[in-house]
């Protein structure tokens, strides 16, 4: 291992050096405006850790998901369960699947019932712009769930008429088709995707089938544009061994999610207001024995009805963000109950500059009201400092929380009792960070510091007795990150490397309790790389590489091959995944497939 990471800071010295040497116009991210936050600032004057990952950077990676593509940022661990995203939870920087919350163009899409439906409205990549991934403590900007941070999905613009026409399939028999259809009318624009997606599975009681459909609409575009978003996800799969029951091999669960969103911005002088409504519906079927239904069986119907507005206004002393947000959820279940939560949330900063904007200071503070627990205050401070027009250092500080789900809440089992007395997490972070941001050339660097308490944890005194939630643990994490992307030319082609490193470590505050389920596995030692090369126009080939080492003592390593050809508006594709045959496992004790091949065409009607 100190052989990769040596290699590694070698790497990163050549292509610092090399970049400072030929730094010409290529594609960058300098300009793109990170629309996650109330503040609207370009990606090179925020004084967070935010990182971009590009429509461009998804397909060269070969990937059909959101949940692989996350694999390659630091910091990131998406633990699946299978192949194609099959179940997925997102864990950052340490922090558990409850504690990271998913937007799409901004509308939370967080679950009341558990961390584990936070991915299935991960859109489809065909209609993905970009996927903004921000760091360390957010609930002074999102509220609720954003604990460890969040992770948002910007969907694709549309400038004309087109439509697509893609099918893959392989290994494990596997077959995906889609269609993306892109309408530009003088008062109207429209995408719409479909596509389709199963498997017979790579083990047993694995296979998957899932559908979905998005609309995305913008209408009366040229005067006060309103935005209508709606998207549908329905996944059926065999969950062999899910939710920590190794000899449950024959658990079935199916998902449906649904979100309906309507948004605009209005711009008046230094004023700009975005309000927004949306509903997100998501229901969930479990069953133990897929033969025998009537042996256990879970049914949960959980909605989100919210209505928020955001803003901004500039004035000679900087600018000023504030927002207003409502929401309510209901929950049906034959293991919950029949459950209501109302969330009222008001959120106000400041983004001051000094000495000619070289220093950026951003006071904030969010306070929220909940129907059933007590009212929460989380002030927040970044610090930003322009040291020249392509180096930036930068600090932050805060609070954030989480509001028990009502799994943690009310969910009772013959091995489980629920605790309805319990309190929210809490945590106190900090940050310090710097970027370098070129047309060639990006690095960035962070060390963090997060002290969390009340965590939600099971216990109990015997090993005979059923596992009971209690607020019982503290624990401290800290850690540092780093990312390279290298942007160069070979025969006026475009490449690209990236690197990334992150190291973490956990002290977890011994417990009174006899026996703990609490496990951290985190990811102590994550080292990624990918290596975009195009060899001659239309043919391009991307190299990706993932070390982990878990706090558990588990490593492995997995290379994945992506080629693909295009000529004209036909392309042709081949995946290669974990082409060493890596034996690891990322959730619980489910073994991820060895090495698997998918192989695509995709057509483009204009």
């Amino acid at each position: 291992m100190k052989k990769v990471f040596y290699l590694a800071s070698l790497l990163m010295s050549t292509l610092l050096m090399n970049a400072q040497e030929n730094d010409q116009k290529t594609d960058t991210l300098k300009e793109v405006v990170i629309s996650s936050s109330r503040i609207d600032l370009p990606f090179k004057e925020n004084s967070r850790t935010i990182q971009i990952v590009t429509a461009e950077d998804i397909k060269k990676l070969g990937v059909t998901n959101v949940a692989d593509a996350l694999q390659q940022i630091a910091g990131i661990d998406v633990r699946r369960q299978g192949v194609n995203g099959m179940q997925s939870d997102l864990y950052i920087r340490g922090g558990s699947f409850d504690q990271t919350l998913l937007l799409i163009d901004g509308i939370k899409v967080d679950d009341a019932q558990t961390g584990h439906h936070t991915m299935n409205l991960a859109l489809p990549i065909e209609v993905i712009k970009r996927i903004e991934v921000i760091k360390g403590p957010a609930a002074r900007i999102f509220g609720q769930n954003a604990f460890t941070g969040a992770i948002n999905i910007v969907t694709k613009d549309v400038e004309d008429n087109s439509l697509v026409a893609k099918v893959q399939g392989g290994s494990f028999d596997q077959f995906i088709a889609e269609v993306t259809g892109t309408v530009s009318l003088k008062e109207s624009s429209h995408i719409v995707h479909f596509s389709k997606n199963f498997s017979e599975g790579y083990r047993h009681n694995s296979d998957f089938d899932n559908t979905n459909y998005v609309l995305k609409s913008q209408f009366n575009k040229n005067k006060l544009p309103i935005e209508l978003l709606t998207s549908y996800s329905e996944r059926k799969f065999g969950a062999n061994g899910f939710y920590g029951i190794p000899s449950a091999t024959e658990q079935y669960e199916e998902t449906q999610a649904s979100l309906i969103g309507f948004s605009t911005i209005i711009k008046n002088g230094n004023w700009t207001f975005k309000p927004r409504v949306y509903w997100r519906r998501n229901q969930d079927l479990y069953l133990y024995i897929i033969s025998n239904p009537s042996a256990y069986r879970n049914m949960h119907i959980t909605n989100k009805v919210a209505a928020e507005l955001n803003g901004s206004y500039q004035s000679n002393v900087g600018i000023t963000g504030f927002g207003v947000e409502f929401s309510k959820y209901y929950i049906s279940s034959n293991r919950l109950g029949d459950n209501q939560r109302e969330i009222a949330t008001l959120f106000l900063e400041h983004r001051f500059q000094f000495f000619n904007n070289i220093l950026d200071v951003t006071p904030g503070i969010s306070a929220s009201y909940f129907s059933d627990f007590d009212n929460q205050f989380f002030p927040g401070l970044d610090i930003g400092v322009k040291i020249s027009d392509k180096f930036r250092a930068y600090g932050n500080i805060g609070t954030s929380y989480r509001v028990p789900t009502y799994t943690n809440l009310y969910y009772t089992s013959p091995t489980t009792i629920s605790n309805p007395d319990l309190n929210t997490e809490e945590a106190f972070s900090q940050e310090v960070g710097f970027k370098y941001i070129s047309n060639r050339f990006n690095l960035s660097v962070a060390a963090f510091n997060r002290d969390a308490d009340n965590l939600i944890d099971y216990v109990r005194e015997n090993t005979t007795d059923a596992w009971q939630a209690q607020n019982i643990q503290s624990v401290n994490t800290k850690g540092y990150e780093t990312q390279v992307d290298y942007l160069f030319t070979i025969n006026k082609l475009p490449q690209k490397i990236q690197l990334s490193y992150s190291y973490l470590d956990n002290d977890v505050k011994t417990s009174e309790a006899n026996f703990s389920q609490y496990s951290i596995n985190s990811m102590k030692h994550q080292f990624t790389s990918s290596l975009q090369f195009n060899i001659f126009k239309g043919f391009n080939t991307t190299f990706a590489y993932r070390y982990v080492e878990r706090t558990a003592g588990m490593s492995y390593n997995v290379y994945d091959v992506n080629v693909s050809y295009r000529i004209k508006a036909f392309e042709l594709s081949m995946f290669a995944n974990n082409i060493f045959n890596a034996e690891y496992i990322e959730s619980g004790m489910i073994p991820m497939p060895k090495g698997n091949v998918l192989f695509g065409m995709k057509y483009l009607f204009k």
